[in-house]
């Protein structure tokens, strides 16, 4: 079985302690090697204050476990780990988010009384569908997988890899031509809401 790879961001002390803890972890511990390859982050909430690193975890899309002493998941990450943390607690966080992640490897993903079929890109309801665009796939991938509202700033560095002083206009452009593919072929209305913290499903 395939363990997953996890890149460990902390400060020193965070590092050695997982370090020390190596051989007993149920996935491969990878430290301060920052590149796109890794199934899994474990970020620690110190590294947050570093800029350049703060701006590669924005930007990816990767699945992020957030590791504090706060109790408060960030918009950017999938998981919360609460600090400190055993090592059942450990395993725990990266098991349950790989696994609730597994839709990632699946063709078809059901989203509200819908079917994604990312391969064929296209949104099914019953046997009628629309052809999506790859951009659009990934929008609704993205809402699928956070289950809450997602900010334009956060739509952007994750859809399009842009930094936060990139134009929104790009997200709302796409999110109107979708809701409208949606509403001309299902007649649904109500499909992408918005409010003041982003838009969801």
């Amino acid at each position: 079985m395939h363990k997953l790879n996890v890149l460990i961001l902390g400060p020193s002390s965070f590092i050695s302690t997982l370090n020390e803890l190596k051989s007993f972890l149920k996935f491969n511990p990878i430290f301060d090697n920052l590149n796109n390859k890794h199934d899994v982050y474990l970020i620690h909430d110190e590294v947050l204050n570093d800029k350049n690193k703060k701006k590669f975890i924005d930007s990816t899309d990767t699945i992020k476990i957030y590791a504090s002493k706060k109790k408060k998941l960030l918009d950017n990450f999938d998981a919360f780990l609460e600090l400190p943390a055993n090592l059942k607690e450990i395993n725990a966080a990266v098991e349950n988010i790989a696994a609730k992640s597994k839709f990632s490897e699946n063709s078809s993903i059901e989203i509200k009384n819908y079917v994604l079929n990312k391969n064929e890109k296209r949104l099914y309801r019953q046997k009628n569908f629309i052809i999506l665009t790859e951009k659009e796939v990934q929008l609704l991938q993205l809402f699928f997988k956070k289950r809450k509202p997602i900010s334009k700033v956060n739509i952007l560095s994750t859809v399009w890899n842009y930094s936060e002083d990139a134009d929104t206009h790009t997200v709302e452009t796409h999110i109107y031509r979708l809701r409208k593919k949606i509403s001309d072929k299902f007649m649904d209305e109500k499909f992408i809401f918005n409010n003041k913290d982003g838009y969801y499903l």
